[in-house]
């Protein structure tokens, strides 16, 4: 899979792909992620990116040639399955969406700043808007990071063990279940007998009861949306 993220804060992307899970897949040549500093494909000469918004407002707007540029110079490279905007008022990202997404080759990820981006970006290229919550981010940064997190653990080949993936929380609507370790009995705190008995069809019988006890507690609209 091959991920172009377009920024004007690249040193962003630095930590979290350069660590654990995601630093692993590109290691491994399962995920390739290339940053665009959209600076770059600004034509002024100053590099400005931004400009007040038409019809007057607080706040500067992303313009739109420096990110058109960068766009149209990688669609002419290779094909894209979608061009993904992060924005507060696209889709929210779930599992399921993560899920679909993981099977892509090629995706760009346009992570906005200031006030948003010209909306005609919006119209003329952009084929995906995500968002990752009901809440504003300083950019576009953080959440772009996010999706690109929840969608390359689950990659075959990137996990160790990829039945960890299929056991996560959300991949079948509900939330994973307790899980202990070593000590078995810390401070007079044990864990469950059950999970000790290695009798494996009651044990996986105790976890889906766990699972859906849990979810009805903290998400019981997670079990209507199954329905």
């Amino acid at each position: 899979m091959r991920i172009d993220i377009l920024t004007i804060f690249p040193e962003m992307f630095e930590s979290p792909f350069g660590h654990s899970i995601v630093k692993r897949a590109q290691n491994k040549g399962i995920v390739e992620i290339f940053i665009h500093n959209i600076r770059d494909y600004s034509t002024t000469k100053n590099k400005n990116v931004d400009d007040y918004a038409f019809g007057g407002g607080a706040g500067m707007v992303m313009m739109i040639e420096p990110i058109a540029l960068c766009i149209e110079k990688l669609k002419s490279e290779r094909a894209y399955n979608e061009i993904i905007y992060m924005s507060p008022d696209g889709e929210l990202l779930n599992q399921a969406m993560a899920n679909h997404i993981s099977t892509f080759e090629n995706i760009i990820i346009l992570c906005g700043h200031y006030k948003g981006i010209d909306e005609r970006i919006r119209e003329a290229y952009i084929t995906k808007e995500i968002s990752i919550g009901d809440y504003v981010l300083s950019g576009g940064e953080l959440a772009a990071a996010v999706l690109c997190d929840s969608i390359i653990r689950i990659i075959p080949g990137v996990l160790n063990d990829e039945t960890s993936a299929l056991s996560d929380s959300f991949q079948n609507n509900l939330l994973s279940p307790p899980v202990y370790t070593r000590p078995a009995n810390y401070k007079e705190m044990k864990v469950p007998e059950i999970l000790l008995s290695g009798n494996d069809k009651e044990i996986q019988k105790w976890k889906m009861q766990k699972a859906l006890e849990r979810t009805a507690l903290r998400r019981p609209n997670l079990m209507s949306e199954e329905q």
